[in-house]
């Protein structure tokens, strides 16, 4: 995993599309029950090149209810988003992950985790490219249907302070998907 891992950092295969150049973000062990496969890393992510040290991370800690302790602890959550470098800008925000990412290093990164019990799917290219023909007609529907995913998915929104119109929209992500989804992280973790 160790040689995978420095692999991965070390990949420059789309750098001539990454406006502040290849960093690649990922983290895994053998050992970890829980995967995160979120978009892409954004601007502070590339800078500290430490996953989720942002709001969005913290808004997502919240919902696991994991310490950063816990959740930095790759022997316990690996974190793999679908895109490993920052994609750049876009007109409403970043741009989507960049395509060779996942064909390239994902399934080679999940076979050297026998353990993972749990995939989180964070945001719509994650659940597209896992879920496949199996989505709903958008995030909301099939981030409601979480449990049809069951036990092996889990499909969430992206924690971005953006999407608090969505979380107020959608009183049943806290009231009935948020307390499954941390009942599920502490009996894993």
């Amino acid at each position: 995993m160790k040689s995978l891992l420095s692999k991965i950092k070390q990949c420059e295969v789309c750098k001539e599309h990454l406006p502040l150049g290849p960093n690649p973000v990922v983290s895994g062990h053998p050992d970890a029950k829980v995967i995160i496969i979120g978009q892409a890393p954004g601007t502070k992510v590339h800078k500290t090149g430490i996953p989720w040290d942002d709001p969005s991370g913290n808004q997502l800690r919240k919902w696991l209810e994991v310490s950063d302790e816990t959740f930095y602890d790759e022997t316990k959550i690996a974190i793999m988003p679908m895109g490993f470098c920052y994609p750049g800008k876009g007109k409403s925000g970043d741009l989507p992950p960049r395509p060779e990412c996942a064909p390239l290093w994902h399934e080679e990164l999940l076979t050297n985790m026998p353990n993972i019990e749990l995939v989180i799917l964070i945001g719509q290219y994650a659940q597209k490219h896992y879920l496949g023909n199996n989505t709903k007609k958008n995030l909301t529907e099939t981030v409601r249907a979480f449990h049809e995913y069951l036990p092996k998915f889990f499909p969430l929104p992206h924690p971005s302070p953006r999407n608090r119109f969505w979380l107020s929209k959608n009183p049943w992500f806290a009231h009935d998907v948020l307390p499954e989804l941390k009942h599920r992280m502490h009996r894993i973790i």
